[in-house]
Protein backbone atom coordinates (compact mmCIF):
# COMPACT_ATOMS: atom_id res chain seq x y z
CA UNK A 1 0.00 0.00 0.00
CA UNK A 2 2.92 2.16 0.79
CA UNK A 3 4.26 1.68 -2.59
CA UNK A 4 0.90 2.79 -4.57
CA UNK A 5 0.86 5.99 -2.50
CA UNK A 6 4.44 6.46 -3.50
CA UNK A 7 4.11 6.21 -7.03
CA UNK A 8 0.53 7.90 -7.04
CA UNK A 9 2.87 10.86 -5.58
CA UNK A 10 5.45 10.72 -8.18
CA UNK A 11 2.83 10.94 -11.02
CA UNK A 12 1.14 13.65 -9.45
CA UNK A 13 4.59 15.34 -9.37
CA UNK A 14 5.69 14.70 -13.06
CA UNK A 15 2.16 15.18 -14.11
CA UNK A 16 1.55 18.85 -12.82
CA UNK A 17 4.55 21.30 -13.95
CA UNK A 18 1.90 24.22 -14.24
CA UNK A 19 2.16 23.90 -10.37
CA UNK A 20 6.19 24.69 -10.21
CA UNK A 21 5.80 27.10 -13.27
CA UNK A 22 2.61 29.06 -12.19
CA UNK A 23 4.11 32.39 -13.25
CA UNK A 24 4.05 31.21 -16.66
CA UNK A 25 0.52 31.49 -16.93
CA UNK A 26 -2.44 30.56 -19.45
CA UNK A 27 -1.68 26.79 -20.11
CA UNK A 28 -4.03 24.30 -22.01
CA UNK A 29 -4.86 22.41 -18.26
CA UNK A 30 -7.54 19.78 -20.73
CA UNK A 31 -4.84 16.94 -19.69
CA UNK A 32 -6.11 17.28 -15.94
CA UNK A 33 -10.00 16.84 -16.83
CA UNK A 34 -8.94 13.49 -18.99
CA UNK A 35 -6.87 12.15 -15.92
CA UNK A 36 -9.75 12.82 -13.93
CA UNK A 37 -12.34 10.87 -15.30
CA UNK A 38 -9.80 8.30 -16.28
CA UNK A 39 -9.38 7.71 -12.33
CA UNK A 40 -12.88 8.35 -11.52
CA UNK A 41 -14.58 5.28 -13.93
CA UNK A 42 -10.77 3.28 -13.10
CA UNK A 43 -11.16 3.48 -9.04
CA UNK A 44 -14.86 2.68 -9.54
CA UNK A 45 -14.91 0.09 -11.76
CA UNK A 46 -12.05 -1.33 -9.00
CA UNK A 47 -14.42 -0.87 -6.29
CA UNK A 48 -16.95 -2.31 -7.68
CA UNK A 49 -15.00 -5.50 -8.71
CA UNK A 50 -13.80 -6.35 -5.41
CA UNK A 51 -17.10 -5.62 -3.72
CA UNK A 52 -19.03 -8.09 -6.24
CA UNK A 53 -16.13 -10.69 -5.61
CA UNK A 54 -16.30 -10.49 -1.69
CA UNK A 55 -20.51 -10.56 -2.12
CA UNK A 56 -20.63 -13.68 -4.21
CA UNK A 57 -17.86 -15.56 -2.14
CA UNK A 58 -19.83 -15.10 1.14
CA UNK A 59 -22.66 -15.60 -0.29
CA UNK A 60 -21.20 -19.15 -1.56
CA UNK A 61 -19.79 -19.60 1.56
CA UNK A 62 -22.45 -18.97 3.40
CA UNK A 63 -24.49 -21.48 0.85
CA UNK A 64 -22.11 -24.53 1.82
CA UNK A 65 -21.92 -24.14 5.25
CA UNK A 66 -26.29 -23.70 5.39
CA UNK A 67 -27.78 -25.47 1.90
CA UNK A 68 -31.08 -24.90 3.07
CA UNK A 69 -30.63 -21.08 3.87
CA UNK A 70 -29.83 -20.53 -0.29
CA UNK A 71 -32.78 -18.66 -0.94
CA UNK A 72 -32.83 -16.24 1.74
CA UNK A 73 -28.99 -15.54 1.18
CA UNK A 74 -29.64 -15.24 -2.92
CA UNK A 75 -32.26 -12.87 -3.45
CA UNK A 76 -30.22 -10.45 -1.07
CA UNK A 77 -27.29 -11.13 -2.57
CA UNK A 78 -28.57 -10.28 -6.09
CA UNK A 79 -29.92 -6.68 -4.76
CA UNK A 80 -26.61 -6.05 -3.14
CA UNK A 81 -24.77 -7.04 -6.76
CA UNK A 82 -27.35 -4.96 -8.60
CA UNK A 83 -26.69 -1.66 -5.98
CA UNK A 84 -22.66 -2.35 -6.45
CA UNK A 85 -23.07 -2.33 -10.31
CA UNK A 86 -25.54 0.60 -10.58
CA UNK A 87 -22.41 2.48 -8.84
CA UNK A 88 -19.77 1.32 -11.41
CA UNK A 89 -22.48 2.39 -13.96
CA UNK A 90 -23.12 5.57 -12.00
CA UNK A 91 -19.22 6.29 -12.04
CA UNK A 92 -19.18 5.48 -15.58
CA UNK A 93 -21.94 8.53 -16.58
CA UNK A 94 -20.16 10.50 -14.69
CA UNK A 95 -16.53 9.50 -16.68
CA UNK A 96 -18.50 11.10 -19.54
CA UNK A 97 -19.93 14.32 -18.31
CA UNK A 98 -16.56 15.38 -17.43
CA UNK A 99 -15.07 14.36 -20.86
CA UNK A 100 -17.89 16.42 -22.21
CA UNK A 101 -15.86 19.57 -20.60
CA UNK A 102 -12.73 18.89 -23.11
Amino acid sequence: MRAFFFVAAVLAMALSPDLAFAAEGGGDSSWGIAIGSGLAIGLAILGAGIAQGMTAANAVQGIARNPGAAGAIQTPMIIGLALIESIALLAFVIAFLIQGKI
